[in-house]
């Protein structure tokens, strides 16, 4: 008699291939499986949080990972160079808007390495910064993160000045800054894990908040009382609260504050926006 393998299970493969093959199929059909596969050790967990990262760039904007106009390190066309090399040294970074007259005209950018003759030759007094602009490009709050991704790639490109719906600035963002939403953090010797970097000003009534941040940097900075005798990260208490894994746009009320997630993978929360009740 011969076996009839039709009747038999399908392996997690078979469905995988199913999945690509059939449609119509939701995104989340396709990553229910990939997380089945990684339950079966055929994927490992680093390959899915990536693939997830960038499932969800693809619906993440701009606004939503930018720095804030407040944070932004930006050097004064006006400034000699005695004057703004300070700020160049501190900040540590490698490309600087540089504003007009008007503090919200961006007329180029700086990158730090065409300053160097600075340094050998010694001429600061006949520095035309004019001269070293770069063209800056402008992208709208409501751009999505991965055609932003291809047009960095295309344009090689790695700072975009976000504007609003007024034209006025509204922050900046980097490619490092959307590749950490897909591979997570990345640091170099220059970053400094502390409450300033980990909590920025959204808006008037909102902040955006990393997840690693310490419940003691965050009570400190909204003059708040969350307990941390459980949980040292603001990221775990909020998924306790939630009692499962959380996925994007989940929100909970903790003392006060309202969380929603903006971002997060299979194995943690990433970015949350956080707004007062």
């Amino acid at each position: 008699m011969s076996e009839d393998r039709s009747a038999q299970p399908r392996s997690w493969f078979g469905r995988l291939t199913q999945a690509f093959s059939d449609e119509p199929k939701t995104r989340q059909d396709v990553l229910e499986l990939l997380r089945e596969a990684t339950e079966e050790n055929v994927l490992d967990y680093e390959a899915l949080n990536i693939i997830e990262g960038a499932m969800q760039v693809s619906e993440m904007q701009v606004r939503d990972i930018m720095i804030p106009r407040s944070q932004m390190a930006v050097v004064n066309a006006e400034q000699t160079p005695k004057e703004f090399l300070p700020l160049i040294i501190s900040s540590a970074h490698s490309r600087f808007p540089v504003i007009g007259e008007s503090p919200d005209e961006v007329i180029g950018v700086l990158l730090a390495k065409d300053l160097l003759p600075l340094i050998i030759e010694d001429n600061q007094e006949e520095f035309d910064i004019y001269s070293k602009l770069r063209k800056a490009t402008f992208i709208p709050e409501s751009k999505r993160l991965n055609t932003l991704l291809k047009e960095f790639r295309a344009t090689r490109n790695h700072m975009a000045i976000v504007i609003d719906e007024y034209g006025s600035i509204a922050g900046l963002v980097t490619i490092e800054d959307v590749l950490e939403q897909i591979v997570g953090e990345i640091e170099d010797e220059h970053d400094v894990n502390d409450s300033e970097g980990n909590i920025r000003p959204f808006d008037e009534n909102a902040y955006i908040v990393k997840a690693l941040t310490e419940i003691e940097d965050f009570n400190e900075y909204f003059d708040a009382s969350i307990p941390d005798d459980e949980f040292d990260t603001i990221g775990g208490i909020v998924t306790r609260r939630f009692g499962h894994l959380p996925r994007k746009d989940e929100e909970v009320t903790i003392d006060g504050f309202v969380f929603k997630v903006l971002s997060s993978d299979t194995r943690r929360i990433r970015l949350l926006q956080v707004k007062r009740k």
